[in-house]
């Protein structure tokens, strides 16, 4: 699990592209203290694990079903992306939860500044817009944000200038695809709401039941 607080901003080394996999190797500092082969972390919001280390670097598989719910294909050799180690059980909770297990991408179709803060508007599918609540939580490139306005075909988030400068929001521009995860209560509240509404409660009174008391 992970808060959606960016540790660092690493870039891409090199990149092994398979069929339908590749092979990230990252260059890092922070995230790699006390890291282990088998930990977990979030690339962009995608939680990857760790498969290689070196003093400096990384390495992550990433298959093919994150490649098409993702905007991990589009990187090359020298991206920069956003980092976060999994929270440990200790770690302090400053942002929401999120699993690294994004919904799919939107696209940046706006960017203005507002005084000290600049506004994003993200168009995405209404698969993820049914989830996505002004004022709730949202993970953007791993980036805890709250949303600012939800419209039919867009929603928009407005960033302060600490989260431009610590993340890659500040290297993002019009027409470029950003990974989302909606906010995880959202859609375990709509299914268990399903169930309950789909799955035949099963009453403790029967026939059986009635004839042993007498009636």
């Amino acid at each position: 699990m992970f808060t959606g607080i960016v540790e660092e901003v690493g870039s891409v080394d090199t990149i092994r592209r398979g069929a339908h996999s590749a092979i990230l190797q990252i260059h890092a500092r922070t995230v790699l203290e006390e890291t282990k082969l088998g930990d977990s972390i979030a690339v962009n919001g995608i939680c990857l694990t760790v498969t290689a280390l070196t003093s400096s670097s990384f390495s992550v598989d990433v298959m093919h079903e994150t490649l098409n719910r993702s905007s991990l294909g589009k990187l090359s050799p020298g991206s920069r992306v956003n980092l976060e180690r999994a929270l440990p059980a200790n770690g302090r909770f400053g942002g929401h939860i999120v699993s690294g297990h994004v919904d799919g991408v939107g696209k940046i179709v706006r960017i203005h500044r507002d005084d000290t803060a600049v506004w994003y508007t993200i168009q995405t599918t209404p698969a993820i817009l049914r989830y996505v609540v002004e004022k709730g939580s949202i993970a953007i490139d791993g980036i805890s944000l709250t949303v600012a306005e939800v419209k039919n075909t867009d929603f928009s988030v407005s960033i302060i200038p600490h989260t431009m400068t610590q993340t890659i929001l500040q290297e993002r521009h019009e027409g470029d695809f950003v990974n989302l995860e909606t906010d995880i209560i959202g859609k375990y509240v709509e299914k268990l709401l399903h169930m309950e509404v789909n799955i035949p409660k099963q009453s403790g009174i029967t026939k059986e039941f009635l004839s042993r008391y007498g009636f």
